[in-house]
């Protein structure tokens, strides 16, 4: 018997629309992305926070337009992101009766929620099409603009996961008028992140409204600007490397260390734990001529300003070198170790050292009060 080859190519196309007040009654921009209508049911998977916030306003939106909604309601947290939470959404679904294609399942919340409830869709009846109307800094610059979703898995971050673009992603700023300080200091380290690697205009922005970017919920003056670019930025990394077939990826900078600092910090979110993941490969970068001082300053200058950590006790040395191990296999091998070189341009390293990594840890700690009265 001969064998067969089979070759297929799979065109992905997917929306993301900036809207305001997205549950108003007279929007339709949800109502048109998932085709809400009469008789139709909808899952809604929300984050417990945001239901208590906005969840009156969901009901009346879909119920004003004739449709059914039946809520998945998740605890707050990386700890919700696992195994059991996937599979009770997928039980809900079947409760909720929901069709395999013209009935998606709506994603309302942070980075948590849209991670699973995409796995979650991308899973059911092998496919199931979905909404994500992201309700955190984070989500609407980062989480919730890409194609990958993912739960925690034996102890690791994001360690079970499928690539599943959204059919649309909603992205309402309005949302962060709710945003606890510490969640939009969150979202603003994915932000630095990749203005330190790609736009030097974006830092230069962060820079001239970091005092008033937090507290503002980024109503700033540049506050719009700063979110179009930074999702401009980010949208022109994935697209051309959507499934991760190449490793080097300049999104990457500030996710080497920070997975593990994470996952055995227990008190430290995401883009807290990215934040000291920056300041550390930018030591690195600094050490070894890539970075200059002036540049290295201000990034540290920016992070604090904004009121990020740039260290942390469980930054050891054996945490941080079994963080790079693990990162070296989930990488192919290789540490593909992106490093800036500037203010928007970087380069990619395959050979630090532990003794660098040491020394950079030296290079935080001398540069906190330093950056603090820059």
């Amino acid at each position: 018997m001969n064998g067969w080859t089979v070759r297929c190519r799979q065109d992905v196309t997917y929306r993301i629309n900036a809207v305001v007040d997205v549950f108003s009654p007279a929007n339709e921009a949800l109502a048109e992305a998932a085709d809400v209508a009469d008789g139709k049911r909808y899952l809604v998977v929300v984050d417990r926070t945001v239901d208590s916030l906005y969840g009156d306003r969901i009901d009346r939106y879909f119920g004003a337009r004739g449709a059914r909604t039946v809520k998945y309601t998740l605890g707050p947290g990386e700890r919700v992101k696992t195994a059991d939470s996937l599979l009770d959404i997928a039980r809900t679904a079947d409760q909720a009766g929901i069709r395999r294609r013209c009935e998606p399942i709506i994603a309302v919340g942070g980075g948590v929620v849209t991670d699973l409830a995409g796995m979650a869709a991308s899973l059911y009846r092998r496919g199931t099409p979905f909404i994500r109307v992201p309700t955190t800094l984070v989500g609407l610059v980062d989480a919730a603009i890409g194609a990958k979703t993912a739960i925690n898995h034996n102890g690791h971050k994001n360690r079970l996961g499928t690539y599943f673009p959204a059919a649309h992603t909603l992205l309402d700023p309005t949302f962060l008028r709710t945003l606890p300080a510490r969640h939009v200091r969150n979202g603003m380290a994915e932000i630095v992140k990749i203005a330190v690697m790609k736009d030097a205009t974006l830092f230069a922005l962060l820079e001239a409204d970091s005092a008033d970017l937090v507290e503002s919920r980024i109503a700033t003056a540049h506050g719009t600007e700063i979110i179009e670019r930074s999702v401009t930025a980010m949208l022109g990394e994935l697209e051309a490397n959507l499934w991760e077939h190449e490793l080097r990826r300049v999104a990457d900078f500030g996710h080497t260390f920070s997975p593990q600092l994470e996952m055995c910090a227990g008190d430290l979110l995401h883009g807290e734990a990215v934040a000291i993941d920056m300041a550390l490969c930018c030591a690195i970068a600094h050490l070894r001529g890539l970075l200059s001082d002036d540049a290295l300053r201000r990034v540290f200058a920016l992070l604090q300003g904004l009121g990020l950590p740039t260290e942390h006790e469980a930054c050891t040395s054996r945490m941080l070198l079994g963080a790079l191990a693990d990162t070296v296999r989930h990488r192919d091998g290789h540490q593909h170790l992106p490093l800036p070189t500037g203010i928007g341009s970087a380069v990619f390293v395959e050979d630090v050292t532990p003794a660098e990594i040491a020394a950079a840890r030296d290079t935080v700690r001398r540069l906190q009060p330093i950056a603090a009265n820059r």
